[in-house]
């Protein structure tokens, strides 16, 4: 499971750009991080909102295709971030969690944390779909 989800991240040019890393990959749950960068910020200094809405955005899809069979790809239809507080912190941390697994769709959450997971950054609520080619 794992060696499929890191061949699709490896293909994601977004994550080389941003520097993000897939730190775990388990059943129905994914983390990925990312260091901090100023290239990365937003005029106050913080992460940009665009970070971490990608990298739990990817969290939770690579989730979803945890319970998906292996001819399976995956696309978000939509999700809703709230942010609860500036992304001040040396790394982000995303996990991206499956609630309800389907054959053609899949609610996630994703959580975005701090360095040490202890303050939570932002949540999202997202729907990812099965293709299949």
């Amino acid at each position: 499971m794992y060696d499929r989800i890191k061949q699709s991240f490896d293909k994601q040019g977004i994550m080389k750009t941003i520097g993000a890393q897939l730190e775990d990959v388990q059943q129905g749950q994914v983390k990925i991080t990312c260091k901090f960068s100023e290239n990365l910020t937003q005029h106050n200094g913080f992460f940009h909102a665009g970070v971490l809405t990608t990298i739990v955005d990817s969290a939770c899809g690579y989730a979803a295709l945890t319970t998906m069979p292996e001819n399976a790809n995956v696309l978000t239809v939509e999700f809703k971030v709230n942010f609860m507080k500036p992304a001040n912190t040396d790394k982000l941390v995303a996990i991206g969690k499956v609630l309800q697994a389907g054959r053609t769709l899949t609610i996630c959450e994703g959580y975005v944390y701090d360095q040490k997971e202890e303050k939570l950054i932002a949540k999202m609520t997202a729907t990812m779909i099965a293709i299949h080619s």
